[in-house]
C-alpha cells in the first residue's frame, strides 16, 4: 500500500525510515487479512502519522498498483519466497500540511515538500514515479499549469 498525502498545491509529506535511516517515503503498510485497501490505507495513514483520513475526505484511490522487487531486509515480514509485492497505490489531498504524529518505531522525522524535490528525495521508484504524476492527477487551485512547482 502506498499512501501520497499532499495539499492541493502539491506538497508533499515524506517520513524518514527509522529502519532504513536517511530514505524517505510516503506512508506505506501491508493489508491485514480480509481488510479491503482503502481500509488498509486510511489504517496506515492514521497508525504512521496520525492524520485520520475520514475527517479530511477520505483517501482517494487511484486504481493502479505497482510490482516491486522486496528489498532483502524487510523479506522477512512475507510469506517464505516471496521475493516481490504489489502495491496499491491511494492519496489523500489536504488544504493545507496538518499535524504529523509520528510513530517513532518507524519514522524518525517528516518534510512537507514540493512535489519535484519530495520525488528526488524518494528512495523508492514507485513512490517516485506517483509523486511524478501527481501534477497531471491533482486540479490546481490557482489554475497555474502542472508542469509549474
Amino acid at each position: 500500500m502506498l499512501v501520497l498525502v499532499h495539499t492541493r498545491d502539491l506538497r508533499v509529506l515524506l517520513l524518514e525510515r527509522a529502519d532504513f535511516p536517511d530514505h524517505w517515503q510516503s506512508v506505506t503498510g501491508s493489508c491485514e487479512p480480509d481488510e479491503a485497501p482503502a481500509d488498509t490505507a486510511a489504517r496506515e495513514l492514521a497508525e504512521e502519522t496520525g492524520i485520520v483520513a475520514a475527517q479530511h475526505g477520505g483517501v482517494e484511490d487511484w486504481n493502479a498498483s505497482n510490482v516491486y522487487e522486496i528489498f532483502p531486509q524487510w523479506r522477512h515480514r512475507y510469506a517464505p519466497g516471496t521475493t516481490h509485492n504489489t502495491e496499491h497505490v491511494f492519496a489523500l489531498v489536504l488544504d493545507a500540511p496538518v499535524p504529523v504524529a509520528l510513530n517513532p518505531r518507524e519514522h524518525l522525522r517528516h518534510a512537507w515538500l514540493p512535489w519535484p524535490e519530495a520525488a528526488q528525495r524518494c528512495f523508492s521508484w514507485s513512490n517516485r514515479d506517483a509523486i511524478l504524476a501527481l501534477p497531471r492527477r491533482t486540479p490546481r487551485p490557482d489554475n497555474r499549469s502542472p508542469d509549474t512547482p
